[in-house]
């Protein structure tokens, strides 16, 4: 584990317990928490331990609060997470996974069926060029593989973008994602998460060269284009 964040207002519904986990396969170029790529280091939690924190919480969560598990990505630990999600879920605990869908084996298809209330899932780029770009890993199928077996599910599902001027705001690349998703019936909203660069000096401290230097933050005209765009597909769009 990473880290632990109590009363986040950004990570799903309502007021949540996030627990951030350690490791993750891709090293995307505006990723503003690089210190849990690492798949090494991290602290180790008990279960219980952690349990015990959500039950202190609940009265914060109310009806719709709850506990996301966010990273890092934290499907590298599905077989981990299951007994802390049943869990949570007899304490009557609402969850939420923050993911980027790579991966989809048994214990995450377990824990996806029996667990997980809402899935968080991060659209990277629409085109398999703009996906091996920005997280330096092939095939982008995998989180389109991801969306599809959630809504076969039946159960809920938000998707997460961020729009980097002249990368991922191109209009025609909101259409696709538009076009792609828009019969999806699992889908409560999409979250437009507007490029920023608080997290350069983590990248320095690693001694790692951050490449976004030279991308400018949206202007309010591109974030209300996006959102006009997108609002032709989905119920809801959401700017973070």
């Amino acid at each position: 584990m990473h880290s632990i964040e109590s009363f986040g207002t950004h990570d799903g519904p309502g007021i949540r317990l996030v627990i951030f986990l350690q490791g993750c396969k891709l090293k995307c170029l505006y990723c503003h928490n690089p210190d849990t790529i690492e798949t090494s280091g991290g602290m180790e939690y008990e279960v219980e331990e952690l349990v015990k924190m959500a039950k202190r919480m609940k009265p914060y969560f109310r009806a719709n609060g709850g506990v996301t598990v966010s990273g890092g990505e934290p499907l590298l630990q599905s077989k981990e997470l299951l007994p802390f999600f049943k869990r949570l879920k007899e304490e009557g605990i609402h969850t939420n996974i923050d993911t980027n869908g790579r991966i989809l084996n048994n214990s995450t298809k377990e824990l996806l069926d029996k667990y997980a209330d809402l899935v968080m899932l991060d659209i990277k780029s629409m085109t398999e060029e703009g996906y091996e770009a920005l997280t330096g890993m092939r095939n982008k199928e995998t989180t389109f593989n991801f969306a599809a077996y959630r809504e076969a599910s039946g159960k809920n599902m938000w998707l997460r973008y961020v729009l980097i001027p002249g990368i991922t705001n191109k209009p025609e690349l909101l259409h696709a994602m538009g076009a792609h998703f828009k019969a999806y019936k699992t889908i409560e909203k999409i979250e437009i998460q507007p490029y920023h660069k608080l997290g350069i000096h983590k990248w320095e401290s690693l001694g790692w060269e951050y490449q976004l230097k030279d991308a400018r933050e949206n202007t309010p005209e591109e974030i209300d284009e996006a959102a006009t765009i997108l609002n032709a597909y989905f119920k809801e769009v959401k700017i973070n």
